[in-house]
């Protein structure tokens, strides 16, 4: 019975030494990566809203609502009935798809589909930043699933309603030569 005991209390030790204890400045260091991801969600969405604005582009003011309201329904309706667990052990679930990076996502391909890659790739950096910290801030709140979905969910929301701006939406033309004049005109829809 003692050598079960010993075994035991080996065994407890063992992995009790095994367990990863973070120092303060790695607590710190993986806060502040989840704090600014939980505000930088918002920035490709509000640069978005901003640009819509400016441009005075009403038709894009109208897919940027219809894409940010079927985004967040979609990754609420999977998240509440999906109810996957969160990768740290905590029972609250909810953790599938990942709400911080379909938001960014969102906003980020709707500047990049509507603006064009100019638009997109700053917007895409700060969206991909949001991913990480959703697996690398001090909870560690979701696996690399969770964020390969939520970026599905925001970019695919913003594809079933955006289309490409265009500013220019009449050319005029005109040619003439050898006695002869020509005037065109195009629309663009």
């Amino acid at each position: 019975m003692k050598q079960i005991f010993f075994v035991f209390l080996l065994f407890a030790f063992q992995i009790s030494i095994g367990q990863e204890i973070d120092s303060p400045q790695e607590i710190r260091t993986e806060l502040n990566i989840e704090r600014i991801g939980d505000y930088a969600q918002f920035a490709p969405t509000a640069v978005s809203l901003i640009t819509v604005l400016v441009k005075k582009d009403e038709k894009g003011f109208w897919q940027l609502g219809k894409s940010v309201g079927t985004n967040l329904a979609a990754t609420w309706i999977l998240k509440y009935s999906i109810n996957k667990p969160r990768p740290e052990g905590r029972t609250d679930g909810h953790a599938f798809p990942s709400g911080h990076t379909s938001f960014a996502f969102q906003g980020a391909s709707f500047l990049q589909r509507r603006y064009g890659w100019k638009y997109g790739v700053p917007a895409y950096l700060v969206a991909g930043y949001v991913g990480f910290s959703r697996l690398e801030g001090l909870n560690d709140r979701h696996d690399g699933w969770d964020i390969l979905a939520g970026a599905v969910v925001g970019i695919g929301s913003t594809y079933l309603f955006t289309t490409p701006y265009m500013e220019e939406h009449f050319e005029l033309s005109f040619k003439s030569g050898q006695n002869s004049y020509a005037l065109g005109m195009v629309y663009k829809f």
